[in-house]
C-alpha cells in the first residue's frame, strides 16, 4: 500500500526514535481523537513503552497528545491482532472477496475493549488496516460459543 508521510509524522517519528531508541514505520496523526498512532517495528515494543510506560508518558508530554502504539505484523490477522489489543482477537471472518473484515472477540468485557470509547479503537483498526493491508474492518462480533 501507498504510504503518504508528512513532514509532521516525519518530524514525531524522530521524537520517538530520539526519545525511545525505537524504531517507528509509520505514525498517524488522528485529530478527531486527538491522538498519535505509532506502528512500531516488530520487536522493538518493549523499548517503545519503556519501563511501566516512562517512555510514552515522556512522549505524551513532549507532543501535547495521546500516544498509542502498535506492534508491526506482515501477517494482516496479526496486524489486526496487534491492534485490538488488549482485547484478545481469536478470529479474522472474510465476508467476500474485497468486502469487509469482521473481528471476533470471545468475550463480551473484550468487545467493549475492542470498540473503545466513542469508537475510537475500532477507527484506529479502520485507519491502519487501510493504510498496510488494504482491507477494510467490517465489525467486531462475539463468537458463537461466547453468546
Amino acid at each position: 500500500m501507498e504510504r503518504n508521510i508528512g513532514f509532521k509524522e516525519r518530524r514525531y517519528i524522530e521524537e520517538l526514535r530520539i526519545l525511545t531508541r525505537s524504531t517507528a514505520f509509520d505514525c498517524v496523526i488522528d485529530d478527531r481523537f486527538d491522538r498519535v498512532i505509532y506502528v512500531i517495528r516488530q520487536g522493538d515494543m518493549g523499548l517503545a513503552i519503556g519501563k511501566k510506560g516512562e517512555n510514552i508518558r515522556r512522549l505524551q508530554h513532549v507532543l501535547g497528545k495521546r500516544i498509542e502504539m502498535v506492534e508491526f505484523a506482515e501477517v494482516p490477522d496479526a496486524f489486526i491482532a496487534n491492534i485490538f489489543k488488549p482485547a484478545e482477537v481469536v478470529g479474522i471472518e472474510r465476508t467476500a472477496e474485497n468486502g469487509p473484515v469482521n473481528v471476533l472477540v470471545n468475550k463480551k468485557s473484550d468487545l467493549g475493549i475492542a470498540i473503545g470509547k466513542a469508537g475510537c479503537n475500532i477507527e484506529k483498526a479502520r485507519i491502519l488496516c487501510r493504510r498496510f493491508h488494504g482491507l477494510e474492518i467490517g465489525e467486531v462480533l462475539l463468537t458463537r460459543e461466547a453468546v
